[in-house]
């Protein structure tokens, strides 16, 4: 927006690396650019999937941004019982998104879904990607660092129902967790969840 032409930019497009340019033209809806040099080449990034409850706005908004710096490789938004979000606004998401890359200089921006039922999740998760799912109040052992393609579930503000407790619990490829002692906001335990799925040395 604040760029003509002749101005040195960054441009990266989640495959090729990130790359000096120089604009060389720009109107209101589109710009052309010159490439000029390989600034850093496409490194590896984690294989997470992030599922979660959709939030009120401003949340749902924290928890996306966060989880983009953090390199969550895909959101997927889940409504289960407790929801207390009924829409979401993919074209604001995906927004929110690339701006954090962009803030954080992540080389890629998260793939997010189309909302589903939680049933639907569960019903076509791959086979073999391990999911982590965030239980409050519950015996499970905490979550540790993983490699590999994984996924984490958190549930919406007040938790699971017993029904969906049930149902998680009850699935092969599912993986009950503990955050911590305290029971966190739904935003919150997204942030938790990805550093400790990343921590170095705490295997």
């Amino acid at each position: 927006m604040r760029r003509g032409p002749g101005d040195v930019v960054r441009l990266f497009n989640g495959h090729d690396g990130e790359w000096q340019a120089r604009v060389t033209k720009i109107r209101r809806d589109q710009a052309e650019f010159s490439v000029e040099a390989l600034l850093r080449p496409q490194a590896p990034e984690p294989d997470i999937f992030l599922a979660f409850a959709p939030l009120k706005r401003d949340a749902t908004d924290l928890l996306v941004q966060k989880a983009t710096e953090l390199g969550a490789a895909a959101l997927l938004p889940v409504f289960s019982e407790r929801t207390n979000a009924s829409r979401i606004n993919l074209d604001r998401l995906r927004a929110i998104a690339t701006e954090a890359a962009e803030q954080c200089e992540r080389l890629t921006v998260p793939d997010i879904f189309s909302p589903v039922a939680l049933p639907a999740l569960l019903a076509d998760w791959p086979a073999d990607r391990k999911l982590f799912v965030a239980l409050e109040r519950a015996a499970a052992p905490p979550l540790r660092p993983a490699s590999g393609p994984v996924g984490l579930l958190i549930g919406p503000e007040g938790g699971f129902s017993p029904a969906e407790h049930e149902t998680v619990t009850g699935k092969n490829f599912c993986h009950p967790v503990s955050l911590g002692p305290r029971v966190l906001r739904a935003e919150t335990a997204a942030i938790v969840g990805l550093a400790l799925l990343q921590a170095p040395g705490c295997g």
